[in-house]
Formats: structure tokens, sequence, C-alpha cells
């Protein structure tokens, strides 16, 4: 299971992909993924594999000045939680140009933390702590190291 501590190095951007359909194919609904790492550590490009596994043809880019990106899942590769329950949307975050939380609770994000029908994905995660406080979180840690990345997963 993803949940516990793991570290994985990848070599390439491909790679790195890879890992998040990986770990996307894991997914049950509700998750509330925290990506920590510097500029460029590759939040983004993890993001990009966890949309590739549930077939999302939108181009992946990072949410910076939108604050939010929402796409939906329209293959049902994901897990039945029911028979009338399955994940439905895959939601970016991207809080770093945030002036403060109120702007999130504006756009509707707070709708989506924690629904079972959704994956979220929150770059800069430190700036909503009080969003997430009581919520199941998971949190993966990007570092771009000379050669590679090392991804922590806890």
């Amino acid at each position: 299971m993803f949940l516990l501590f793991m570290i994985h190095l990848t070599k390439s951007q491909s790679e790195t992909i890879n890992l998040g359909k990986k770990i996307a194919s894991q997914f049950k609904g509700g998750e509330i993924i925290l990506l920590e790492g510097d500029l460029g550590a590759g939040k983004t490009t993890f993001t990009k594999g966890i949309a590739k596994y549930f077939d999302i043809k939108d181009t992946i880019t990072s949410p910076t000045f939108t604050l939010m990106n929402i796409y939906e899942i329209k293959n049902q590769k994901s897990i039945s939680l029911s028979n009338k329950q399955k994940i439905k949307n895959l939601v970016h975050i991207d809080t770093y140009r945030l002036e403060n939380e109120d702007d999130l609770i504006e756009i509707g994000a707070e709708d989506y933390l924690g629904d079972p029908n959704t994956i979220c994905l929150i770059e800069w995660p430190e700036k909503i702590k009080k969003l997430i406080q009581n919520k199941k979180t998971i949190k993966i840690k990007i570092e771009h190291l000379a050669a590679n990345r090392k991804i922590t997963i806890k």
C-alpha cells in the first residue's frame, strides 16, 4: 500500500509520470495529496502521471494563477466505492500565489477536499494549513537532485 513511508528515485520525467500512474492505481476516492517541493521539483510532472492513469486528455499545467483546475474523469478506471459511486474528479490546486485561504473557499475548493468522488492534489499545501488540518492527507515530497528526483511518500 502506498500510504506507507516509501522513497522512490526517478531519473526522468517519464519515470516520474509512471510513478504517478502507479500510485494513482491505488486511489479509492477522497485522497488529499499534499505535494511538497521547490519550484521545478516535479510536482506538476507527478500530477501528469496521475491524470494519465485516469485517462484525462487535457493538458495538465499547474494552476498557479487560477488556483484550481478540475478535471472530469470520464473513463471509469477508478475503483468502485459502491455500485453508485466512482471517482469523478481530479482537482489540482496550486496555492503558490494564494493571498489567503478565503480565496480558495470562494472558488469552492473546500467542497472537494475529502470528497469520496474526488482526488485532490495540492501544491504548496503549507499555505492552507487550516483548511486541511482535520483532513486525512498523504504527503509526497519531491526533491530535484542532480541526476534524479527523490520522491518521498508519507
